[in-house]
């Protein structure tokens, strides 16, 4: 007899819930690989790409400001947070580029208005329901399964009329194949089970031996794992959290940065030769206050950095309208003005990553066009 005991374990071991970072993906017709980070909490991106030739930082900044001589100098505006270690070859190796004041349609400082806004792509919180992630896997040739998400709810980015299924690795032993093979007999004449259940075992497969530790460089490992093979996903969004620093800053960004490091390292790595053809955006929903408060760490601000990388990726640079630091140039007299929209470099990114027409991309993604010409023209390689 299968108990309800049996069943939850069963349902434990094939799909228990991942702790942050969290992982969703989505399988395509192509070679090409595109993955989103999202940076939820706001992220602070000038202790992240540092203008330290702009003398306002320092001011601003006081004790909180990196100092540059630790930093990796990316060019003679701006350094890398020290902790960035790998991203930094990466940059190196002219498979990098940093995009600084960049910014949303949204201007308030609400976490969950701000990533709605972020993840649908509207200009507004809640006025649109489905995500840009999700209208992208619209525009591109479906394979086997639309979308897999390793979160219990799917994120917004990727809701909409693709379909989505979800894995989650378990840190519970794992159930017997014999088990396993009972259950699927038990959904074989079930219209409704039989699919999810078919749907999941797959996803199970694709996972392989990738473990379910909740570290970031086994993140990293377990999203290449599924995107290097032939028959895998070729879009994924990994979640990662913790980015509100309010107080005591200095550490907590150096281990978050750290962590991030790892994932994208062990992502990187884990891709081998598909690396090559993969593009990795990390984004967050706004930047933080120019100046530092008083418990050692900065409020929700507006303009943030992004990060764009990967063996496709036309590197080795920082793409900027700086809009500086002095007193007059800062929005509301207390954030990084953005001078970039978001929305631009997320569809030229999405766009040359498969090949598609920017114009196309960015309206089906953002309901307006643009986003292709200027520094935005020539982010990946021919």
């Amino acid at each position: 007899m299968f108990s309800r005991r049996d069943f939850l374990r069963v349902t434990a071991g094939a799909g228990a819930m991942l702790a942050l970072p969290r992982l969703t993906l989505a399988s395509v017709d192509s070679d090409r690989r595109f993955v989103f980070v999202i940076q939820r909490g706001a992220a602070d991106g000038l202790n992240t790409v540092i203008p330290y030739a702009d003398p306002g930082y320092a001011r601003l900044r006081g004790a909180l400001a990196i100092d540059a001589t630790q930093a990796t100098r990316l060019d003679g505006t701006f350094a890398l947070h020290p902790a960035l270690a790998e991203t930094a070859r990466l940059y190196v190796a002219g498979q990098a580029l940093f995009v600084q004041a960049v910014a949303s349609p949204y201007r308030e400082r609400s976490h969950f208005d701000g990533q709605n806004v972020l993840e649908t792509g509207g200009n507004a919180p809640y006025q649109v329901k489905d995500g840009w992630l999700n209208r992208l896997v619209g525009l591109l040739p479906k394979r086997t399964d639309s979308a897999i998400a390793f979160t219990p709810t799917v994120p917004a980015a990727l809701r909409g009329t693709a379909d989505v299924s979800s894995y989650a690795p378990s840190a519970l032993p794992a159930a017997p194949d014999d088990l396993l093979a009972r259950v699927g007999q038990l959904y074989e004449l079930d219209a409704q089970l039989h699919p999810l259940w078919n749907a999941a075992m797959q996803a199970r497969g694709l996972a392989g031996d990738a473990g379910a530790r909740q570290d970031a460089a086994s993140l990293g490992r377990l999203a290449a794992g599924f995107l290097a093979r032939a028959d895998g996903p070729r879009i994924a969004m990994i979640e990662t959290g913790g980015w509100d620093t309010h107080s005591a800053q200095a550490p907590r960004l150096a281990a978050r940065l750290k962590a991030l490091d790892a994932m994208l390292a062990a992502l990187r790595d884990g891709l081998g030769p598909s690396w090559e053809r993969t593009t990795v955006l990390v984004a967050t929903e706004f930047g933080r206050t120019a100046a530092a408060n008083g418990t050692g760490g900065t409020d929700h601000g507006t303009a943030a950095a992004a990060m764009l990388m990967g063996g496709a990726v036309k590197g080795g640079r920082v793409l900027a309208d700086w809009p500086g630091l002095a007193p007059g140039a800062l929005y509301q007299g207390r954030d990084l003005a953005p001078t970039t929209e978001l929305d631009g470099l997320i569809a030229a990114a999405a766009a040359q990553s498969f090949g598609l027409d920017g114009e196309r991309v960015a309206r089906t993604l953002f309901g307006r066009g643009g986003g292709q010409g200027g520094m935005l023209g020539g982010l990946l390689r021919a």
